[in-house]
């Protein structure tokens, strides 16, 4: 049985996925807020974008960290993976969640430099009862589904096809337009564009994030409870608690 990769590259490519992922966020709702006057077809055009963008990051990085791109799902991939020693442990879910906000950080930033904007904090005031309840079920459904997959024994490019899909389509049944990512959420204020969020909206975004997690982890308990796989991560094709290769 191989080896997963060593912690250092497994990080590098959490942050580039993540970072990436922004990238494609951010950019296309740049391109997309320059080339239709029309909101829904801005959000059409952004969402498209991500989808596709989300898929291809995670044929390309998943067999590299697990393409995680997303604290929620690295908290998931440890905690369901912990009766049996599968999932992250502490240390690298910690040092997963750091790189992957960074990335969306830098996503951002990236972004605006390639469209010429300035990057300067959101102003877009995003938080209402409606929109939490949004990212509530985004997130669930999200993390279920993910899950959900992967104990079911699907293949990388079923999970990838499946996860853009998904997001894909959430842009547009939610009310929040599933960022359902909360280090996407962080990275999404440093651009004052289609895709910015107002630093007041993250604080309640992430904390309906955080929910809507427990719920999805909790579904996957009651409806797969077991898993025909030796893994429980996101997209990860190799068991989290074997040895790093040297």
């Amino acid at each position: 049985m191989t080896a997963r990769p060593a912690l250092a590259r497994r990080a590098l490519g959490e942050f580039l996925g993540t970072g990436l992922l922004v990238t494609v966020v951010v950019g296309s709702g740049i391109a997309a807020q320059r080339l239709s006057a029309d909101t829904g077809l801005r959000l059409l055009e952004n969402s498209i974008a991500t989808a596709f963008g989300l898929a291809v990051l995670i044929l390309l990085l998943g067999p590299v960290s697990g393409a995680h791109f997303n604290p929620v799902v690295s908290l998931m991939d440890a905690v369901l993976g912990r009766r049996d020693h599968t999932g992250l442990p502490g240390r690298d879910l910690a040092v997963y969640m750091a790189v992957q906000v960074l990335g969306a950080i830098a996503g951002a930033v990236l972004a605006n430099a390639m469209f010429s904007v300035p990057t300067v904090i959101s102003a877009t005031q995003r938080a209402t009862p409606g929109t939490l309840l949004g990212e509530v079920v985004a997130t669930a459904g999200l993390v279920l589904l993910i899950a959900g997959l992967s104990r079911a024994c699907a293949t990388l490019p079923q999970i990838a096809a499946a996860v853009g899909a998904y997001i894909g389509s959430a842009y547009w049944f939610t009310s929040s337009t599933s960022f359902a990512n909360p280090a996407v959420t962080i990275g999404r204020i440093f651009t004052d564009t289609f895709a910015g969020i107002a630093p007041a909206s993250v604080l309640p975004y992430l904390a309906a994030q955080l929910v809507g997690a427990a719920i999805g982890i909790a579904l996957t308990l009651l409806l797969f409870p077991t898993t025909s796989t030796t893994t429980v991560p996101a997209v990860a094709l190799v068991p989290s608690d074997m040895e790093e290769a040297s």
